[in-house]
């Protein structure tokens, strides 16, 4: 992996395959819990014609966790991929996230549209337009993070965080308070306005997050949808080939 450094101090990890290809950059942005890694059945599919970019967030695998809480931020995260890319000299690229890392790819076009040349969003949702909503999701993820805080073994999260090792496992708790929890409705009411291609990929059994994917067919008017059967919420591990399919269509048409 090569390391950033960024002007907080924090290092963070990535990695670019096939950086000389000519096609169009990918920036795949992992879940919450997870890693780069859970792209390595992805990654040679992809990066076949075009560079392929995946990298830890802070707080996750090999990039550093701070202690302080103000380093951790949907902003922040944002920036940290508009470094990623600056460092790999990628000016514009397809943005892939799966679960937060869709979120962020999202919020991502919504800072930095000219940057963005395609969307590929896999088993994640546009975030909640309402209070109720918002606050009840924010209450799981601190549940989660006092979980994680406690060490308490878990044994119901997917593939993705099943083949994930940290260096820095403390900083977890940290990036699901400062980056996983919402605050307002900025990311969903954004989705009218994209206007680049898109494809919506979810696994048949991802059962939380098939209202979300059908909710970002509906308002992103470039948007293809792809429910890969016998897939749950890490739809590129689960079936890579079908996946890897499906993304090498969305990019063979830019």
């Amino acid at each position: 992996m090569n390391r950033l450094q960024r002007p907080d101090g924090v290092t963070l990890a990535f990695q670019v395959h096939s950086p000389h290809a000519p096609g169009v950059p990918l920036l795949l942005t992992h879940g919450f819990g997870a890693t780069s890694g859970m792209w390595d059945r992805n990654v040679d599919a992809l990066s076949a014609d075009r560079p392929v970019i995946v990298w830890d967030m802070r707080g996750h695998g090999s990039s550093d966790a701070p202690d302080d809480m103000d380093r951790y931020s949907e902003q922040i995260s944002v920036a940290d991929m508009a470094a990623i890319l600056d460092a790999a000299d990628a000016e514009r690229a397809v943005l892939g996230g799966m679960s937060l890392g869709g979120y962020l790819s999202l919020a991502f076009h919504l800072a930095h549209p000219e940057r963005v040349a395609a969307l590929v969003l896999v088993d994640t949702g546009p975030g909640y337009r309402n209070d109720e909503a918002r606050d009840k999701w924010n209450a799981w993820v601190e549940r989660r993070a006092q979980q994680l805080e406690r060490g308490d073994a878990a044994t119901d999260f997917s593939a993705e965080v099943a083949q994930a090792v940290h260096e820095h496992p403390e900083g977890l708790p940290r990036a699901a308070r400062g980056v996983m929890a919402q605050k307002d409705a900025r990311v969903i009411t954004s989705l009218d306005s994209i206007t680049v291609p898109t494809l919506v990929i979810v696994g048949a059994q991802d059962t939380d997050f098939l209202a979300g994917a059908d909710y970002m067919h509906r308002h992103i008017s470039t948007a293809r949808k792809v429910v890969i059967d016998n897939a749950g919420h890490a739809a590129n591990m689960d079936q890579p080939e079908t996946f890897n399919t499906a993304v090498r269509e969305l990019l063979e048409q830019l």
